[in-house]
């Protein structure tokens, strides 16, 4: 028995060793190229963070106003394009002041040598203080946001560039895993067998890479901009990138997990266990699940579980389709109907 199990477990070490080469190499290839990943990876916060400030712009949030705890006094809330432009304006003033009185001082014939160098220090630096307030108001004016991507540690960015790394290695590396473990599978399968499997395991990488990009380039924008913008006008969004990076890949890998939901369907119903019949008739408690997944698969705002649960509710219809080509429901007159195959001991008592 040994000797027969001892070829698949040469094939199944040959495999693995292929897969873990293909996910070490991509990693390597990740790691060397991390700066435009972490900029593609960063964008739709970026991009998020300049569309909360024009929106905040808009509001006008100067109107805000909070009361406080005994409710006798109202205070009026700044905005932060406010504050910014408050403070600039108080910088630019202060410096025109601390300039005048340096040129007087330097006018005077009676200063002194000592009160000219330290008038001329003081002049230069309100004058580099009243430019850059200048550029901070300009700043603002282009619609550059009071927020920032920050990190807390002294490893951070280190440890960021691993993250996003294996992260795309694992990315990168799934389809050379997944021919491997078909080419693993194929010899024990027959030949129908074959041509029903191998759509299945291109379908499950198409899939998983349309969720990923449905992400991307439709959720993140909408997510990320309503949570930044959302009492964006009380406090300054000051982004951890540490933790933006596994909240973002959890996003990412949740919408790729969830769209293999028809190839899921495609393989039950391949094997007899669904169908479309089945789906159909367990459609109200889909909705519910479906629902329940969003909401663990992504953060904890509507908008975003919104924008994973209509598109896995329109992938539970395209399941449905599925599931009726490939394993349609029958009635039971119809099996009853259907001709059997005549057995092995009726075609002797035939002969």
């Amino acid at each position: 028995m040994l000797k027969d199990v001892k070829p698949h477990l040469v094939e199944l070490r040959k495999r693995i060793f292929i897969s873990v080469l293909a996910l070490v190499l991509t990693f390597i290839l990740s790691f060397i190229f991390y700066k435009p990943i972490l900029h593609w990876v960063t964008t739709p916060l970026e991009s998020a963070l300049v569309q909360a400030n024009k929106i905040v712009k808009k509001n006008e949030l100067g109107k805000w106003e909070t009361t406080d705890s005994n409710a006798t006094t109202v205070t009026p809330i700044e905005p932060p394009k406010a504050k910014q432009e408050h403070n600039a304006t108080a910088k630019t003033s202060i410096a025109d002041k601390a300039i005048e009185g340096a040129q007087s001082v330097l006018e005077n014939p009676q200063s002194s040598s000592q009160e000219r160098a330290l008038a001329q220090s003081l002049k230069d630096l309100a004058g580099y203080t009243k430019e850059l307030a200048k550029k901070l108001a300009k700043d603002s004016d282009n619609g550059v946001f009071w927020g920032s991507v920050t990190t807390n540690q002294i490893g951070g960015v280190f440890l960021v560039a691993l993250k996003i790394s294996l992260y795309a290695s694992i990315f990168l590396s799934l389809p050379i895993i997944l021919w491997q473990i078909w080419l693993f599978v194929a010899p024990g399968l027959y030949d129908n067998e074959k041509k029903m499997a191998l759509p299945f395991l291109f379908g499950v990488t198409i899939m998983f890479t349309i969720g990923v990009l449905f992400a991307y380039y439709v959720v993140t924008p909408f997510g990320f901009q309503f949570l930044i913008t959302f009492g964006a006008f009380l406090y300054t969004p000051l982004i951890n990138i540490e933790d933006y990076i596994g909240f973002f890949a959890k996003i990412l890998f949740g919408f790729g997990i969830a769209f293999e939901l028809p190839m899921i369907v495609y393989f039950l119903a391949l094997v007899g266990l669904v169908t479309d019949r089945t789906l159909i008739s367990f459609f109200r408690y889909a909705i519910v699940i479906i629902f329940v997944v969003a909401a663990l698969l992504t953060p904890p705002d509507v908008i975003t579980q919104l924008l994973m649960a209509a598109p896995l509710i329109i992938l539970y219809g395209a399941s449905i389709i599925v599931a009726r080509i490939i394993n349609p429901y029958k009635e039971e007159s119809e099996e009853e109907d259907e001709p059997q195959e005549p057995t092995e001991e009726r075609k002797e008592l035939e002969r």
